[in-house]
């Protein structure tokens, strides 16, 4: 028998058919928003956890054998040290990917027609048909640094925005078969990007680019990677689009970018504090938008449609011991624990 423990809103559909599989057992507590204590004994007994919040008394699942996460990134579960757990942890990759692409074609054309600055001229009734407001997207050219679920998506609505795509990762572009990809979305094969570049051509990346989109995870290896250099490998008349997580840009090297007109603009979905304080520099450079977190449009009806599509699949290939979708493997656990002392959470 398996046991799962469902800490998590999904679509009553999916629900039902989480209870229909054979062999399974569906525990659902009132669902929590936020961490809160389990019932000890319950959760000695669970194989499987569904759940965007770990419980506080998380030593306790002794029998935990998958962890079904709601989010995509980990890195705020450092202090769980997931890389060394015997578990298996899956993210939500695919669920979020289709709500931060939408955010990315908003961004891009915001950005490109300076909608900040018609809506400043609009509130002081100021008719104004200047040169900024007619730029248009297509054919640009767009680099998106990271080529998992997010960067797919973000690919997939660039193309279809008429730009061109280049790609800069670790290893290369190929297939990623094992991820959640909701039929229309992503690039699954790998086939979109007309450049791909590899670690160590960065530089030859950035200069070619209009506008970069970071779709990097948060790891030790990736905190502070865009610094100086490379915003200033970028056009001046570039771009820079971050809904992947704020300190992979170092955030002085960002301001001074902004300030010193090293680059045309910023859009920021993640941060580098939450909330973002009122006084921060930030908030008032006139050619950037902020956002609070909400690219990934959790609250969306959407969202509990696609989790419980991907729930019902990986608790059925878990039972059938198939291969799971979206499995973080033990480096990447491992890479993505961020000590607190030495980088800022």
């Amino acid at each position: 028998m398996t046991r799962i423990l469902l800490d998590l809103t999904i679509d009553p559909a999916a629900a039902e058919r989480l209870r229909g599989l054979p062999g399974v057992v569906v525990h659902e507590p009132e669902k929590s928003r936020e961490q809160v204590e389990r019932d000890p004994a319950l959760l000695r007994q669970i194989d499987i956890l569904v759940a965007k919040h770990p419980p506080k008394n998380f030593d306790d699942l002794t029998s935990l054998k998958l962890w079904q996460l709601a989010t995509v990134g980990f890195d705020h579960f450092a202090h769980l040290r997931l890389g060394a757990r015997p578990f298996t942890v899956c993210n939500a990759r695919g669920v979020f990917d289709t709500g931060i692409g939408e955010w990315c074609a908003a961004m891009l054309v915001n950005l490109t027609r300076d909608l900040r600055g018609m809506i400043r001229d609009q509130e002081q009734g100021k008719w104004n048909r200047a040169p900024g407001y007619m730029q248009e997207v297509r054919g640009k050219i767009v680099g998106i640094w990271g080529y998992g679920g997010l960067g797919r998506e973000a690919a997939r609505v660039a193309k279809a925005l008429g730009t061109i795509v280049h790609v800069l990762t670790r290893r290369g572009v190929g297939p990623r078969l094992n991820d959640f990809t909701p039929p229309g979305t992503g690039d699954a094969h790998g086939v979109l990007p007309e450049r791909v570049f590899r670690a160590g051509a960065e530089c030859d990346f950035l200069a070619g680019l209009d506008y970069l989109i970071v779709a990097l995870p948060r790891t030790q290896t990736t905190t502070g990677l865009i610094g100086e250099t490379e915003l200033r490998a970028l056009p001046r008349t570039a771009f820079v689009l971050n809904p992947a997580r704020g300190p992979i840009i170092q955030e002085q090297a960002l301001i001074r970018a902004l300030r010193e007109d090293w680059i045309a603009g910023a859009a920021l979905d993640t941060h580098y504090y939450y909330p973002m304080p009122p006084e921060h520099p930030l908030w008032r450079f006139p050619h950037m938008i902020m956002t609070p977190h909400i690219a990934g449009a959790d609250k969306s009806s959407r969202f509990p449609v696609l989790m419980g599509e991907l729930a019902v699949e990986n608790v059925t290939r878990f039972v059938q011991r198939r291969p799971l979708l979206n499995v973080v493997s033990r480096d990447e656990l491992r890479e993505g624990y961020i000590d607190p002392v030495k980088y800022r959470l």
